[in-house]
């Protein structure tokens, strides 16, 4: 591998979209440096000798001559983004691509999908291409602020050249961040990812009475926000007999009507997403989050809503790719590598429906990810596109 291009291309894209703190980045998905990004990119899989495809997603890739080994990630951000959390993965697969090439080497294909972070969905992109949701089924999607995932699609709307087929790919493998602390922690370089957790998500309201923050005694008041508290509390008490140590849950976004200091809330829009590696558990979860509200809303005289569930099961990764990736964390960084599950969700999820997948993880200094203060030691980063270079060759 060519070790500066590589680093000089993962620096570049981090100037679409850079937030100006330390090495952030805002390149929502279809926003003006999403799209920029995109285009960028095209023109660096061209210049690989990459043939160039977009699908109505999208979902942007470079596609080798021969059926070929599917390499990449996604390159939108979230809303406050680190600069390698997907990114790393797409730059990456570039160069396993372009060095490949110039050696003779296999057939390298790279991919950058989109809406993985979720603007939308759960990895709105790789889901469509792998048939977990069609297209029309996406399009009725909206962002939190009401847009539709048809409008937003329009953005892309030029650069759009038709389908790809993924029958041409042997397999799929996805550098990424860890964007926890296990690898930063332990010191170690390298982790070859085992599995990935499964994850449930979902809008809720609660819809009470907007009043008077004054005059409306706390006895009488239908507050919609005392009642997403008053269900968070509620439900931290009854996952306790079914959760383990690895399983988490979260309420992330919170939207209030009016939101104004002096007016009780008459609605809140909530979202609430868990995640775990067993199926039954998360289907466990799901009633008790159902059974929850209804309480909560019951006893308010509140009317309750359920958006519809959104989610992905957990994934296995392919033995054969996953023992050349260990093969390959043994050549660069031997004794200084792990094997260890996802508690990420990534677009390698979806991609399993139709080929084999694998995962890398380079550590995340302080653990830190979704965050301005995301970042990785370069040194980490150039061993994690070694480690894929030595895992190509021992596929080959």
């Amino acid at each position: 591998m060519n070790a500066e291009r590589f680093l000089n291309d993962l620096n570049h894209l981090r100037s679409f979209g850079a937030s100006g703190v330390g090495k952030g980045v805002v390149r929502p998905a279809y926003s003006e440096p999403d799209i920029a990004a995109r285009k960028w990119l095209a023109e660096r899989f061209a210049e690989a000798g990459l043939r160039v495809e977009t699908d109505e997603m999208g979902n942007l890739f470079g596609l080798a001559d021969a059926p070929s080994l599917l390499m990449g990630s996604h390159s939108d951000s979230q809303p406050e983004g680190g600069w390698l959390d997907g990114a790393l993965g797409v730059i990456a697969a570039l160069e396993v691509a372009r060095s490949s090439r110039e050696t003779g080497g296999p057939a390298i294909s790279v991919v950058s999908f989109q809406d993985e972070e979720g603007r939308f969905g759960v990895t709105t992109g790789s889901a469509v291409w792998a048939g977990h949701l069609s297209l029309a089924e996406a399009d009725l999607l909206t962002d939190h602020a009401g847009i539709p995932l048809v409008q937003a699609r329009h953005a892309i709307a030029g650069m759009v050249t038709g389908p790809v087929d993924a029958t041409q790919f042997q397999g799929f493998i996805e550098l990424h961040i860890e964007q926890g602390p296990t690898l930063d922690q332990s010191g170690e370089q390298i982790g070859v990812v085992t599995d990935i957790v499964g994850i449930r998500d979902m809008k809720m309201t609660f819809e009470g009475q907007q009043n008077h923050a004054g005059t409306t005694p706390m006895h009488l008041r239908k507050d919609a926000f005392q009642a997403v508290s008053a269900f968070n509390t509620a439900l931290n008490e009854r996952f306790r007999n079914v959760v383990t140590p690895s399983t988490v849950w979260t309420v992330g976004h919170l939207s209030l009507h009016p939101n104004a200091s002096s007016i009780v809330p008459g609605k809140a829009v909530f979202s609430m997403q868990w995640r775990d590696g067993d199926v039954d558990r998360l289907s466990r979860m799901e009633q008790i989050v159902r059974n929850t509200a209804e309480e909560i809303a019951q006893e308010r005289d509140m009317a309750l809503t359920f958006g519809p569930l959104l989610g992905l099961e957990p994934v296995v990764m392919d033995a054969r790719l996953r023992q050349a990736l260990m093969r390959g964390a043994q050549d660069i960084a031997p004794g200084e590598w792990r094997e260890m599950p996802s508690g990420a969700l990534h677009d390698a999820t979806n991609v399993s429906r139709l080929m084999p997948v694998a995962m890398l993880f380079v550590p995340s200094i302080g653990g830190i990810s979704h965050a301005f203060e995301e970042d990785t030691d370069e040194a980490d980063l150039v061993a994690g596109v070694s480690v894929l270079v030595r895992a190509i060759r021992h596929l080959a």
